[in-house]
């Protein structure tokens, strides 16, 4: 290779690096919502999820306080991300806003929902709130905490108790049931390798298989 190549390949490696940045600085850019929620003695404890404005990622973590931090992605559509968005701009991005209803209740654990662009964080907490915006936000982000936690739940079935995976399908029925899972449709794969196992029971693939038929018409 000519000195004048080399010099023309280090200057198009030096202006991709600077253009896309490390994979760290790619993955932290954008503007995030993370809604945290510490409630000490209740199982889990710890619940934090954590929403990206411009694309589909997001990360979970569902915990004890005394367990290691261990966020996991996943993705949510773009449909339920624009909703998410929506609310924390109804709730003008948690800047100078009380939720709290100030009152003597009981302890449901703290919430928090955080707003991050880069130039401003804000974040505002409280126990309970009347706020129709900040009702629906936290109902979003609880059911897509039940929604991965019931996820987990059958990876972990699936691979160390094949006896209590229909249990873990109950489950999951169940909150299906009460409309608790926002995107329930990104549980099919799971359903689907299930149905399709015949290390299973016949009941939890036939349930699993049902499951899957009504998220199909669902969606």
């Amino acid at each position: 290779m000519t000195d004048c190549s080399r010099r023309l390949s280090l200057a198009l490696f030096l202006l991709t690096a600077l253009s896309i940045g490390t994979p760290a600085q790619a993955a932290s850019s954008g503007n995030w919502f993370t809604y945290r929620r510490i409630f000490k003695s209740s199982v889990p404890e710890f619940i934090e999820i954590r929403v990206q404005q411009n694309s589909n990622a997001a990360t979970y973590e569902i915990r004890q306080l005394d367990d290691d931090p261990d966020a996991t992605p996943f993705e949510i559509g773009p449909a339920l991300r624009a909703k998410i968005f929506q609310l924390v701009s109804d709730l003008h991005y948690f800047k100078s806003i009380d939720l709290d209803v100030h009152r003597k209740i009981a302890n449901l654990g703290e919430k928090t929902f955080r707003w991050e662009d880069g130039s401003q964080n804000n974040e505002v907490k409280f126990n309970y709130t009347l706020n129709a915006s900040a009702t629906q936000l936290l109902r979003i982000c609880e059911g897509l905490a039940r929604q991965q936690e019931l996820m987990d739940l059958l990876r972990r079935r699936m691979k160390y108790d094949r006896l209590g995976i229909n249990d873990a399908l109950l489950q999951f029925e169940e909150a299906l049931d009460k409309g608790e899972l926002p995107e329930p449709q990104h549980s099919l794969s799971l359903l689907e390798q299930i149905a399709a196992d015949d290390h299973f029971v016949e009941i939890a693939r036939q349930r699993a298989r049902a499951l899957a038929e009504r998220l199909r018409h669902a969606g």
